[in-house]
């Protein structure tokens, strides 16, 4: 199995694990704030969908062949800027907290299923190739598929634990 086929795949069954959890919660449970954070269930799927958002804006614009026009809550700043992470969190969370729940979440579902798309629209070399992108700075767009795998994935982690310590 080719590299992009076989994370594709896992963003696929990641996608479906999310789904499958949030359908088994009730909105309450999703809107209530009460992770360890403050923050709720909701807060972490806006803060997900933001982030993918980068991801996205990175494939299409290789798949346009463009610059990748990132979201304004950027602020114009580097994604990668680590300095800037929890003022990019803090914005997010300002964003979207009080929004309802079901536009947070179609939001999610469509931009992950946009972002699965993109990345089935893009070609093995062009996923591996480290040069083609130089705004990518020497990582390929296969590593920004399994970044958004990896932070879906940690997030979920997190969130079924805490879910079974409160014996939910």
């Amino acid at each position: 199995m080719k590299d992009g086929d076989r994370i594709l795949a896992m963003l696929r069954d990641e996608f479906n694990r999310w789904e499958e959890l949030l359908n088994s919660l009730s909105e309450e449970q999703i809107i209530s704030p009460h992770l360890p954070s403050g923050w709720c269930i909701r807060d972490v799927i806006a803060h997900l969908m933001a982030w993918q958002q980068i991801s996205i804006a990175r494939l299409r614009a290789a798949r346009y062949n463009r610059e990748p026009a990132y979201p304004d809550w950027l602020g114009g700043l580097d994604p990668e800027s680590e300095k800037d992470r929890e003022q990019f969190n803090d914005r997010i969370f300002k964003a979207h907290h009080r929004r309802p729940w079901a536009h947070v979440h179609q939001d999610w579902r469509d931009g992950f299923l946009s972002f699965l798309r993109l990345g089935e629209d893009i070609s093995e070399d062009n996923l591996l190739d480290t040069e083609k992108y130089p705004w990518l700075k020497g990582y390929s767009l296969l590593a920004v598929l399994e970044g958004s795998y990896v932070h879906h994935h940690e997030h979920f982690e997190s969130l079924l634990n805490w879910l079974l310590e409160q014996g939910t």
